[in-house]
């Protein structure tokens, strides 16, 4: 098969879809991947065509991040209003631009997308019969509704009382005021212009209920219980990728003589190393079992802020497929990816982050029992400390995370990904469940199971 791949220009987005892309090409299908230009190498290492997004579209990630306007806006609603429309909303028009043209010298069997790749929207609305089936991966936390309706991005656990549905409800018609309102009318401008439209649910929700499959990138453990689309399928994470880095100078030095805690701030929150990777090198500074490892996310180890202690290994790119199972701790600013792979590897976490997507993340991190979410985007460092001591120390945590990575092993993430790219390349209706149980085109309940 022609497969296109479309990914919205960030590391995060486009790395689970290399990793699916690494699948494919092994089964000797042909792929293209539309991304932004600076990804350009990240795709140049597989057998792969490499498509730049128009201009319009070629955004960078932490430029609009760190700008003027988006440094200006308060945090919290107006913050995430405006973020989502420069990153996400506003390419549409050139994301889909990009899409056409490739596909008229690609035609494509299949579109993969990473879920806030909204330059599908175009296709998903319009007729079915002139597009390929697109399969969405969710590589982010599942963006659908909730029972106690609390609105996505505000780092909620599932409501337990009264008071808490209620103060739910006001967070989410505040959101809908602030947030989706605005964004929706953004969005179906965009798609009036384009002849399709309008959504009629939250732009993120959106995609999920229209594309022809949606691979969430996790275990049903790791998502709060609720009704959701059969066109939802857990796939658990992609494997990964090994051989992308070389293991550093001291690699040797990860002989089990210590504790070994990872410290990330990913690839996309890490402009100020001073939140995260900082104090959590200051607070473990003196704890001479353990051996603090810290990844840069791509940036230069000279970025970050010293003193370094000696119990401190850094490195810009790390391994992971060598680390992981090396790894007693991950301490992280809560990113999807590198926070399944980890508990994909039975590593408990210690989470602190609260920007993009990361408060939800860290949400689930604690209701599922895999770890501590400090729920700020500047923990202290003795609160670092105090808390990677109490997930090294207490035994609920490594158990919590222990099953976790059981459930992730009942899930065959290769088979899952080839079946339900076959299936809609078939043009089947109806998906079938990791069982084998065929789903019918109804909704699903995914059940708590702790």
């Amino acid at each position: 098969m022609k497969i296109l791949v479309v990914s919205t220009p960030m590391t995060g987005h486009l790395n689970p879809l290399l990793a699916i892309g690494h699948i494919l090409i092994a089964e000797g299908h042909e792929l293209a991947f539309l991304t932004g230009s600076p990804l350009r190498s990240r795709v140049a290492r597989f057998k792969a065509n490499f498509c730049p997004l128009p201009k319009e579209a070629d955004i960078n990630a932490n430029e609009i991040v760190m700008s003027d306007e988006v440094k200006a806006a308060p945090l919290g609603p107006q913050w995430r209003r405006l973020v989502i429309e420069r990153l996400f909303v506003d390419p549409i028009p050139g994301q889909h631009s990009g899409m056409l043209k490739v596909l008229r010298e690609f035609p494509a069997d299949v579109i993969i997308g990473d879920d806030m790749f909204f330059g599908v929207l175009p296709m998903l609305l319009g007729p079915r019969s002139k597009r390929p089936p697109i399969v969405l991966c969710g590589t982010s936390i599942l963006h659908w509704q909730r029972d106690d309706k609390a609105p996505v991005f505000a780092g909620l656990p599932p409501a337990a009382t009264r008071a808490q549905l209620d103060e739910y409800a006001a967070f989410a018609r505040e959101q809908d005021k602030i947030v989706d309102g605005p964004l929706g009318l953004c969005v179906n401008r965009y798609l009036r212009e384009l002849g399709v439209g309008p959504v009629t649910k939250p732009l993120f929700e959106s995609v999920v209920e229209l594309a022809d499959a949606y691979m969430q990138l996790t275990v049903p453990r790791f998502e709060f219980p609720r009704d959701i689309p059969s066109s939802v399928t857990f796939v658990g994470t992609p494997p990964i990728i090994p051989n992308q880095v070389p293991l550093p100078s001291w690699a040797h030095e990860l002989d089990g003589s210590r504790k070994v805690v990872l410290v990330t701030q990913g690839t996309l929150a890490n402009h100020d190393f001073d939140l995260l990777i900082a104090p959590a090198l200051a607070g473990l500074a003196n704890e001479p079992d353990l051996l603090v490892v810290v990844t840069a996310g791509g940036r230069a180890v000279g970025d970050i802020p010293g003193p370094i202690p000696g119990n401190a290994r850094l490195s810009s790119y790390l391994p992971f497929e060598w680390l992981l199972p090396k790894v007693d701790v991950l301490v992280t600013n809560g990113g999807y990816g590198s926070v399944n792979q980890a508990m994909s590897f039975g590593i408990p976490l210690v989470t602190a982050g609260l920007t993009e997507d990361k408060a939800d993340v860290n949400a689930r991190v604690a209701w599922s029992g895999v770890g501590i979410n400090l729920a700020t985007n500047n923990p202290t460092p003795q609160a670092l400390r105090e808390a990677v001591r109490s997930v090294l120390d207490k035994p609920d945590y490594r158990s919590g995370a222990s099953a976790m990575a059981d459930e992730f092993k009942t899930i065959d993430t290769r088979s899952e990904i080839l079946r339900i790219i076959n299936q809609v390349a078939q043009g089947s209706n109806e998906i079938s469940d990791p069982g084998g149980t065929t789903v019918a085109k109804q909704g699903r309940r995914v059940a708590a199971n702790r």
